[in-house]
């Protein structure tokens, strides 16, 4: 009687045995010997079910609502850098006076339709894709390693390239340009987009797809690492801890400060094979001898500055309103 209840002790309260003792035959985790051996289970992850779905929803919602909130310097960046090496704009500050006195206000926003139609999805796929690509690379505690985060931004950004950024941008790009024209043709987003591909072809929505795969790759993988490390440091290794809404910002504008700072080159290339007048490079490798013959090395770097103050706004605001739906949806959506 005294050895039954000892082997139903041992049940109950497995301790520190080989696996070749009696124990074994009692355990409930047959495959997992770590929970066997312990007595206890690690930490557990999040849980994986419709993490991709809550992404490309909670993505979508942020895109929408960031756009909004960036759109004059993401104008005021394209604009510098569609300016030749004899351009009109002396800066950031007579590029914004020079548009407010030509177009009033709104002047700033021509265009923006063409990104909030581009954003909703782009947010969608990017956020979404990476959910999909973290929950097949994450260990069992719900953690990635760090190639595993960069490997996870990079297809998150190359998906998005090729399914939402290299159309959106090529219109975007050919609305502003547009703009600065003495005749601009385009009368609104769907009218455009018409004119565009009337005049070029569906492939014309295609311009620069390699810049921008290139750009989006590696800006994604720059921006996720970043990101994710940050938040790992500062949940010290446990995905469950909470990180506060303001130190997520903080952690955003850097990881978009490091995403500038590391493609603003491949950013220029893919702006100008965009642009209307991009007949006159063959392919991405003369676009850039171009740039460098004629302008020299600094105009890879037009628009920094712009695109510095509106990346770091824009990383920040997105991650922020990211975690807060995401939060909102595990709540009420498990």
């Amino acid at each position: 009687m005294a050895e039954v209840d000892s082997g139903r002790l041992l049940r109950l309260f497995p301790s520190p045995v080989s696996l070749s003792s009696p124990v074994e035959r009692y355990s409930p985790f047959p495959h997992r010997p770590h929970m066997a051996l312990g007595g206890g289970a690690a930490a557990a992850g999040p849980p994986p079910g419709n993490k991709t779905l809550k992404g490309i929803i909670a993505g979508g919602i942020t895109g929408g609502i960031e756009i909004c909130i960036t759109y004059p310097t993401e104008y005021v960046k394209t604009q510098l850098q569609l300016d030749e090496k004899v351009g009109k704009y002396k800066g950031i500050i007579d590029c914004g006076k020079q548009t407010v006195r030509e177009h009033g206000i709104r002047g700033l926003y021509r265009g923006l339709s063409v990104l909030v139609y581009g954003s909703i999805p782009k947010s969608a796929v990017r956020f979404g894709s990476f959910e999909q690509f973290k929950k097949q690379a994450m260990d069992e505690k719900g953690n990635l390693s760090p190639v595993n985060r960069l490997l996870c931004g990079l297809g998150a950004g190359v998906s998005e390239a090729i399914l939402a950024v290299t159309p959106m941008e090529t219109v975007k790009v050919k609305f502003i340009a547009d703009q600065r024209s003495a005749n601009p043709q385009f009368r609104g987003f769907f009218h455009g987009v018409r004119c565009i591909i009337a005049k070029e072809g569906l492939a014309g929505t295609y311009k620069g797809i390699t810049p921008t795969i290139m750009k989006q790759g590696s800006n994604q993988a720059i921006r996720f690492y970043v990101m994710e490390t940050l938040k790992d440091w500062y949940r010290d290794g446990d995905p469950n801890a909470k990180v506060p809404k303001l130190i997520v910002g903080l952690f955003g504008g850097l990881a978009g400060a490091a995403s500038v700072l590391g493609n603003t080159p491949l950013d220029v290339v893919k702006t100008r094979m965009q642009s209307l007048d991009a007949a006159k490079y063959k392919n991405t490798l003369d676009c850039i001898k171009q740039i460098m013959t004629n302008e020299g090395p600094k105009a890879f770097y037009k628009g920094t500055l712009p695109r510095m103050s509106r990346v770091c706004l824009d990383v920040a605001i997105t991650f922020m309103i990211y975690d807060t739906f995401m939060e909102y949806f595990n709540k009420v959506w498990p």
